[in-house]
């Protein structure tokens, strides 16, 4: 990892239901941080510990962003936990709209975030009268049901039909009797056919709590099983909604379902139009330095 001379790294620590990041502000684009640092960094007894690394930074500083520039200011650069690219993750874009807020760089309302996925439109709400943070509503763009017909998931020897759904990231969809049929999730459930996720697949596993409300546990690429994962509530209240037979480009009528994660609650609004909104909370919970001495020793 090469960076500037300094007597250490500043990071805070945030997390969006429970999906926990470890943010690094980098508004310039100053920092070069491997995918073996990032890993360091992201392991939860040798490091800070997060389900992935924000980095904040100037589109106009990185080339990655560079063309969205005079669309937002910031560019979100998300890594997975195991230091691997990821085009967007929905909680991550939360947080870090949140961190944006409490350093000044924007004010609560309207902003707009450059990812690798697009640009993602978030409002940030004003904080309520005795402090606590006002929920974050990012617009998801739009769902794509790209096929093909026929994707299955396995754990162990059963298998469940599943639905394709892409969020700027991919998402495999299986409904479940119960969440436990999941197994513990360690490791990447199978699918199928084969070739179907060429670069990997987020699969998230569903069950109906009631009317336009479900839960669901999620096996994040790159990260294994997490608390929640903001793509993977959209990707599940578009196939809950499809598998009910809602279709809002069909009905003119937007759809909400409300969508329970292991950390927490999300909200999920699918418009006729095709975007997808998802409201939820964000919180800033920890700032620190990396130590200078253990930093000049992560791998490059």
């Amino acid at each position: 990892m090469s960076a500037p001379t300094t007597p250490g790294l500043a990071f805070l620590k945030g997390h969006g239901t429970q999906n926990d990041f470890v943010i690094v502000p980098d508004p310039d684009g100053l920092l070069d941080i491997g995918p073996a640092a990032v890993a360091r960094i992201c392991d939860r007894r040798a490091g800070v510990g997060g389900d992935g690394l924000l980095r904040v930074v100037r589109s106009a500083a990185d080339p990655a962003a560079a063309h969205l520039a005079d669309e937002a200011e910031w560019f979100m650069d998300y890594r997975n936990s195991d230091g691997s690219i990821a085009e967007m993750c929905g909680n991550g874009v939360r947080v870090f709209a949140r961190y944006l807020v409490r350093a000044g760089l924007a004010k609560p309302g309207p902003i707009a975030v450059a990812t690798r996925a697009g640009v993602r439109r978030v409002r940030v709400a004003e904080d309520a009268p005795d402090g606590t943070p006002g929920d974050v509503t990012v617009d998801m763009g739009r769902a794509l049901l790209p096929g093909p017909d026929g994707i299955e998931v396995t754990v162990g020897e059963r298998t469940w039909p599943a639905l394709n759904v892409n969020m700027g990231n991919p998402h495999a969809v299986a409904f479940v009797a119960d969440l436990d049929e999941a197994g513990d999730l360690f490791t990447a459930p199978g699918t199928s056919p084969e070739g179907a996720y060429p670069e990997g697949v987020n699969v998230e596993f569903v069950v109906d709590r009631g009317p336009r409300h479900v839960a669901m546990r999620v096996y994040e690429r790159g990260s294994g099983e997490t608390r929640s994962c903001g793509t993977g509530a959209c990707a599940v209240a578009v196939a809950a909604a499809r598998r009910d037979g809602l279709d809002p480009a069909a009905t003119g009528e937007a759809v909400r379902y409300t969508v329970d994660v292991p950390g927490g609650r999300l909200v999920i609004e699918e418009f006729p139009d095709g975007r997808v909104e998802k409201t939820g909370p964000a919180e800033i919970v920890a700032t620190g330095t990396l130590d200078p001495a253990w930093l000049a020793a992560l791998p490059a």
